[in-house]
């Protein structure tokens, strides 16, 4: 089918660009090979201990062990975790406390690259957070393994995943790491197997890890100002005196948090609450600091925690790496960046200053490499002012040695960290012109199909096949001249070439041969998409996006409202303004959904959860949401019942199927709610967990095998009805002598339209199972609001029909009283306009986006809904929780894909109903109109895919290019892909309609016999509207 081979074609284009675009854009930062080998005596002077325990405690964010907590302390998080500030009062040369800042993004995995490597992730190593790969660079495990010395380790398996080979298997107990509704398994591991580890002799070690997960876990699941926080908390506190009774004194305890987490437990991003991690260090035996010597200010500072009064000892989380590298006697790992903390070197003598020396040489050895690599060129602009920092370490009075070398290694840092991530300007550039030419292709191939011409299918597979033929020689020959500008070509590979010319020569000809056209629809629809693109160019409009849009969505309604005001009828004009109202309300309460980016902060106010820092649904939602799941599908079939419409498989699935499996996915998440309150203790929430997983996957099978596979084999919502009459020719024929058979087919009127609707609601049941409460209210009105918007285009397209009749003298002299209107109007001669404006596309892509919004998101990664992975399964597996968290956070856009063909199906009639005798006229044209409204809305948003790329390299050196340009990039990225299935699904489900419609209208016609037999079309339906 032209229309599939079409839409495939076009996301393979898209795919492309992207896949250019991203390449060039978001590269990998170099990891050296190099090892550090220096000589023993160099390194082993400055341990004090010959092992050390590191536990990390998942999210421990700094406040939960500060001793000066936010006014006011909350009684769930603060002053819980006291032991170390209690030791540290007690004993302050033996404990230290430090705000340490974890580098973005803080995920686990990255930062556990980061506290073993001292070295900074990039931006697209977050995608490596759900598979990680194994830690090839220099690292503290990579040292302690080449020295011969043992690992051992308990809970997060992820670091099984980064070192296989440097945990030592005999003495490692790696748990599950992704489940976040299980609390306790890796802790309760965690605080079974630490302690005699550490206490058996039979299997010496030097270090001693273990990751609990339980404070993380409870985050996510009810935020950190909870019981159930305080609970895990006052369990660490408890077990970290524990650990204090059991170390010797030549053990180290090291008490981390990888990362901090925001306001409603979740993290990812860059806010200071997410990078604000806490470091307890405590040595039992030997102290780790002397009070006879002080230190400069500059190499000590201090920051205030947010809602502290008073300012805390700060340093860089990676500055545990050299720190507890030399405190063991170990090399600092090659490509660390981090500073030793000077405090744990304050031994009244010149350790301080020599520990600073090892340090910076260390640093200035990487830098030195690093500037030698085939990367080496990103220094250049930068490499005279650190070799100018090199130099005042080198030829600087001895009093000031240790502030310079302190500061040349914070400037490294800061180099290092303005530079961690590369850009290829050619691949960049190549797949901004991939980008450009598919848009244009896109809109091309959307005038096109605009002609209502007989010959638009041909004409469309003359040019798609001369595309495919120019684009396959494109890549051939890309292919061949690629060894010859390989040299002058950077980074750019034989693959990114071949695709680069195929997509692009293909484009060219589609848009060369279609010929795109700018009509008057398209120009005053173009400023709205000119708007909401510029959006890009600024952060703060991309920050305020959910507020922006809505307003866009309510502005594009206006030339449907104007129309109204001036339809030729009441009931039209009635018909307009009304379910405008109706469209205007839901959106204004979307708008009441909402979740707040950082930077919105205290203008914004959470509402899609019970509070800011909770992830708990607040109460409205939970009375609201069972009722809107029983309503939806009530209200989809009043408005299929206004065509009469609401037969076939409707009058099945929508009362029965669609309402038991909307009420079932309610269901799941009020039971979770429960879970989460821990109200019925370790066995009730067993109960309740299973019950719930089993309730989604019913549910899941319902929608799947009794919903999409009876679609499938009966998708039509139109009632046959046959009758017979008898026929008298004179006065004293027989009664019964002749009959006639009268078929009266009732939905006539949305043939196409209802049954496409029935589909898009078994995806709804779905999309919804995977939203959260609050998010299945705005679900549904979204819903609601689409279903306005159908019936605002169809009566639109019923004034512009009117008045075009009108204008052609169309009034019925010989009308029958079926179809005649009162104005005297006949409605056997009306004009079917069925092809999709630009203005009518731009609304349903406002509305998706409001819907994104409206259902708990943000291009932000600490706002992405990961409880959602646990719909089908208790445990991370893959597909399923992948696919959970997918439908979650693009279930609105998917929606949007696969409702763009409802434009130009809705209430179109197979065939006129002045022409009963012939077959279905107008249905080899149903595809092809669906793909044109399907190309409309891709267009749209491949425009503002193109927008948020080109801004977001053009300001690929801006301060928030990796806060806010380069994550909304990567929404758009998703959003596209959301589309592009959708419309995908959506013409199979055309192509499936317009031919079961077909065959039951043949039928219909076969039902007929004699004569005098006739169809009967119901054409109440089609007179109600007008």
């Amino acid at each position: 089918m032209i229309a599939v081979r079409l839409l495939c074609w076009l996301a393979f284009v898209h795919a492309t660009g992207i896949y250019l675009f991203t390449r060039g854009f978001l590269l990998s930062r170099l990891a050296l090979a190099n090892k550090s080998q220096e000589e023993q005596e160099q390194w082993s002077r400055f341990a004090t201990h010959k092992r050390a325990v590191l536990l990390v405690i998942d999210a421990l964010r700094f406040d939960f062990v500060s001793d000066h907590p936010p006014e006011p302390p909350s009684p769930n998080h603060h002053n819980i975790l006291t032991l170390p500030q209690e030791l540290t009062a007690a004993y302050p040369h033996h404990s230290f406390i430090f705000n340490a800042y974890a580098d973005p993004p803080t995920t686990t995995l990255q930062r556990i690259k980061g506290l073993t490597t001292g070295s900074l992730p990039t931006f697209v190593d977050i995608g490596e957070s759900f598979s990680g790969s194994v830690i090839q660079e220099d690292s503290l495990l990579h040292q302690l393994g080449s020295s011969g010395h043992k690992v051992a380790f308990v809970g997060d398996n992820t670091w099984l995943s980064l070192f296989p080979t440097f945990l030592d298997h005999n003495l490692s107990y790696p748990f599950d790491s992704f489940d976040v509704e299980d609390l306790h398994t890796v802790d309760s591991g965690v605080i079974s197997h630490l302690p005699s580890i550490i206490q058996q002799k039979s299997e010496p070690w030097t270090l001693a890890i273990g990751h609990g997960l339980g404070v993380d876990h409870a985050g996510h699941r009810v935020g950190p100002d909870h019981p159930v926080m305080k609970a895990k908390l006052e369990q660490m506190n408890a077990f970290l005196s524990q650990l204090v009774r059991i170390i010797d004194d030549d053990t180290l305890l090291i008490l981390i948090g990888d990362h901090g987490m925001d306001q409603t437990g979740n993290h990812g991003g860059d806010s200071i609450l997410e990078t604000s991690s806490a470091v307890w260090i405590y040595s039992r035996g030997a102290p780790l600091s002397s009070s006879s010597m002080s230190l400069p200010a500059e190499i000590i500072p201090k920051t205030a925690f947010p809602g502290e009064r008073l300012p805390h000892r700060s340093i860089q989380q990676i500055d545990l790496v050299p720190t507890i590298s030399l405190l063991l006697g170990l090399p600092i790992p090659f490509n660390n960046l981090g500073s030793i903390i000077p405090e744990l070197f304050n031994r009244g003598d010149s350790s301080v200053k020599e520990a600073l020396e090892l340090n910076a040489r260390q640093i200035k050895r990487y830098l030195d490499a690093y500037r030698a690599s085939a990367s080496g060129g990103e220094l250049d602009g930068v490499w005279s002012d650190l070799v100018n920092a090199w130099s005042k370490v080198s030829d600087g009075p001895s009093d000031t040695r240790v502030s310079t070398l302190f500061a040349f290694s914070r400037l490294s840092l800061a180099t290092c960290r303005s530079l961690w991530a590369q850009f290829s300007l050619t691949l960049i550039s190549a797949g901004l012109l991939v980008m450009f030419t598919g848009l244009v292709a896109s809109y091309a191939l959307y005038t096109l199909l605009g002609n209502s011409g007989g010959d638009r299918k041909q004409k469309l597979e003359k040019s798609f096949l001369s595309a495919f033929k120019v684009g396959a020689l494109g890549s051939v020959v890309s292919g061949f001249v690629y060894p010859l500008v390989r040299d002058y070509l950077d980074g750019v590979h034989a693959h990114h070439l071949i695709l680069f010319g195929g997509a692009l020569a293909s484009s060219l000809t589609l848009s060369l041969t279609c010929k795109p056209r700018f009509t008057f629809d398209i120009i005053k629809s173009v400023p709205i998409l000119i708007l909401h693109t510029l959006c890009f160019a600024s952060n703060s409009f991309i920050m305020w996006e959910d507020h922006i849009v809505p307003f866009l969505c309510l502005t594009s309604l206006a030339p449907s409202v104007l129309i109204g005001l001036t339809a030729p009828t009441p009931r039209l004009r009635n018909r307009i303004l009304g379910f405008s109202t109706l469209f205007a309300v839901c959106i204004r309460l979307i708008m009441l959904s909402t979740v707040c980016r950082e930077e919105q902060h205290p203008n914004c106010t959470v509402t899609f959860y019970a509070s800011s820092t909770s992830s708990a649904p607040p109460v409205l939602a939970l009375v609201l949401a069972p009722v809107m799941a029983m309503s939806i599908p009530h209200i989809i079939r009043r408005i299929l019942a206004i065509s009469k419409s609401d037969n076939g498989i409707a009058l099945v699935f929508l009362p029965w199927t669609m309402t038991a499996a909307m009420l079932a996915g309610t269901t799941f998440w009020i039971f979770e709610w429960i879970h989460s309150m821990e109200w019925f203790g370790d066995v009730g929430n067993m109960w309740l967990r299973n019950g719930r997983t089993m309730v989604a996957r019913v549910t899941v099978m319902l929608v799947i095998f009794a919903g999409l596979a009876f679609w499938s084999a009966i998708p039509v919502c139109l009632d046959i009805q046959r009758a017979e009459r008898p026929t008298r020719t004179s006065a004293s024929s027989s009664p019964d002598s002749d009959t006639q058979v009268t078929v009266t087919l009732l939905g006539f009127a949305n043939a196409f339209g209802s049954p496409y609707l029935i589909l898009w609601s078994i995806f709804l049941s779905v999309v919804w199972l995977c939203m959260q409460l609050t998010g299945q209210v705005v679900l549904g009105l979204f819903t609601v609001a689409l279903l306005a918007y159908l019936e605002i285009v169809d009566s639109v397209r019923d004034v512009w029909g009117l008045n075009q009749a009108y204008s052609k003298g169309f009034a019925s002299t010989v009308g029958t009283p079926s179809t005649t209107h009162p104005s005297g109007l006949d409605l056997n001669r009306l004009p079917l306009k069925r092809e999709v404006r630009f203005s009518e596309i731009v609304p349903l892509a406002l509305l998706a986006t409001h819907a994104f919004y409206g259902t708990g998101h943000q291009p932000t990664i600490p706002a992405l809904q990961w409880k959602t992975a646990f719909v089908l399964v208790s445990s991370v597996r893959f597909p399923y929780s992948q696919i959970t968290v997918i439908l979650n956070t693009l279930g609105p856009y998917f929606l949007a894909g696969l409702a763009a063909p409802l434009l130009a199906l809705w209430n179109f009639p197979p065939f006129l109903p002045s022409s009963p005798s012939a077959p279905v006229s107008h249905q080899e044209d149903v595809v092809l109109s669906a793909l044109r409204s399907c190309l409309g809305l891709t267009t749209y948003f491949n425009s503002l895919l193109l927008g948020s790329a080109v801004f977001a390299a053009g300001l690929r050196r801006h301060l928030m290019v990796w806060k806010v340009f380069a994550p909304r990039y990567m929404f758009s990225v998703l959003e596209m892909a959301a589309l592009d299935v959708g419309v995908l699904v959506g013409i199979w489900g055309v192509w499936r309609v317009s031919r079961s419609v077909g065959r039951l209208l043949r039928g219909a016609e076969q039902l007929c016999h004699g004569g005098q037999d006739a169809y009967n079309i119901d054409t109440k339906a089609l007179k109600e509207r007008i």
